[in-house]
């Protein structure tokens, strides 16, 4: 009888092998995932809110820059630095917002000046205050409306700042050329300045009631307030201005100034971010533009502002989301920084319950299948011994291997009892190979 053995490729020298790598990795899995989703969560999904930010504020002395340090002094009561940085105006606000380079992440912008389609990096966080177009005049016009600035000399805002924007839009449409008035570029403070002394003839600020230039106006002799009689049109054709009147006496009641109430139109001053501004410092300046602008004024009712508007670009979710159900809960009930630190906890407590947690209860279930798995593949490495071995000498020598392979194989102590039954059918197979093989040796 030919005695050549052929050793089954089933039966070879156990080693290291993909099962025994599973087996060693998927203990390590749940740690690790739990790792990745607490990084992810800290440094992506809830960073801590900057220590400072900075705001864009308009013209020294303007009401941007009064707004802007009241909400300097209520974001300071929650430990965050709001920098100031002078501008001209609503333009310069907006260049300095749309700048990549710039550290501005937030300003007053007016209504008209951009779309969402021109500055897709910013939001707004709604409507703040009215801001009108003031137009005062030394003495008597015999004209009415922005036509009665025909070759006079008026200050129609310095570059940059939105009067003069708006303006010469307003000078566009109605087709003034350039010759039609000698224009100057004064803030409104200088402009006001100027007018007094008589060396203008003219002023048109775009300013709120309480900016301390229309103030001073309203109640200098001489200085004449003048109503728009179209502003429905100008409110039909340009849609961002809304109409407003000063009653009569509402600047001085002692001096009845003005003598009769004046119309004027007026786009609305939006609070503007950055995209990418923090969601907690959004909310805390949502909170700063209710304390600043939710009482009356002399061209709204309380509550009125800030509104939950859209002019030129899309609300933010952190605004629709303030508007919708008021502070955070969090927010409302704790100081803000501890408020925070718990808002990050959260975001990383939900994966974890939600994702991590059940990974700790299927695990085990899954280390149960992988053992299960190596046993049966072991018996099936047993029958294709069996089957495959050419002589009783090879297939004993496999059996020998497979043993060795068997007591090797790590499993759970709950499939200790079917290692141990693999093993005792390898013995039964040897000790029915070996009495077949033995009346051989003896012929």
């Amino acid at each position: 009888m030919d005695q050549r053995s052929v050793t089954p490729p089933a039966a070879s020298v156990p080693g290291p092998s993909r099962s025994r790598w599973l087996a060693v990795l998927l203990p390590l899995l749940p740690p690790l995932l739990l790792f990745v989703v607490i990084w992810f969560a800290t440094s992506t999904l809830s960073p801590l809110p900057p220590g400072s930010v900075t705001m864009a504020t308009g013209p020294e002395g303007g009401a941007y820059q009064e707004v802007a340090k009241r909400y300097q002094e209520i974001l300071a009561r929650q430990g965050i630095t709001l920098n100031l940085v002078p501008t001209a105006g609503a333009l310069e606000n907006l260049a300095l917002l749309r700048d990549p380079n710039s550290s501005v992440g937030i300003g007053l912008l007016q209504g008209g000046i951009t779309n969402a389609k021109d500055s897709p990096d910013l939001e707004s966080l709604g409507t703040v205050f009215y801001e009108p177009l003031w137009f005062f005049h030394r003495g008597h016009l015999e004209a009415r409306g922005l036509e009665a600035l025909r070759g006079r000399k008026v200050s129609i805002g310095p570059e940059g700042s939105g009067t003069r924007a708006l303006v010469l839009l307003l000078f566009a449409r109605q087709r003034f050329d350039q010759g039609f008035a000698q224009l100057e570029g004064l803030s409104h403070q200088d402009a006001a300045e100027a007018l007094v002394r008589g060396d203008i003839e003219a002023a048109l600020m775009l300013a709120s009631w309480d900016s301390p230039a229309v103030r001073r106006l309203l109640t200098e002799d001489g200085i004449e307030l003048v109503s728009f009689p179209r502003a429905d049109a100008y409110v039909a054709l340009f849609p961002f201005l809304s109409k407003v009147t000063l009653p009569a006496g509402a600047g001085d009641l002692a001096k009845n100034r003005p003598p009769t109430s004046v119309t004027l139109f007026a786009p609305k001053a939006s609070l503007t971010v950055r995209r990418d501004l923090h969601p907690a410092i959004q909310s805390l300046l949502l909170d700063a533009a209710e304390q600043v602008h939710s009482g009356p004024g002399i061209f709204h009712h309380a509550r009125q502002f800030p509104a939950v508007e859209a002019v030129d670009l899309p609300l933010s979710d952190e605004a629709r989301q303030y508007y919708r159900s008021g502070r955070p809960f969090l927010q409302r009930h704790l100081p803000f920084w501890l408020a925070v630190a718990i808002g990050r906890a959260l975001v990383v407590l939900i994966p974890l319950v939600g994702v991590i947690y059940p990974l700790f209860w299927i695990m085990p279930t899954v280390y149960a299948w992988n053992a299960r798995r190596r046993v049966v593949r072991m018996y099936r490495d047993l029958k294709d011994l069996e089957r495959d071995a050419s002589s009783p000498d090879a297939l004993l020598e496999g059996l020998d291997r497979l043993e060795e392979k068997a007591c090797c194989l790590q499993v759970p102590a709950s499939y200790s009892d079917s290692l141990y039954t693999l093993r005792e059918h390898i013995a039964v197979v040897r000790e029915r190979t070996q009495r077949a093989a033995a009346p051989a040796a003896t012929l």
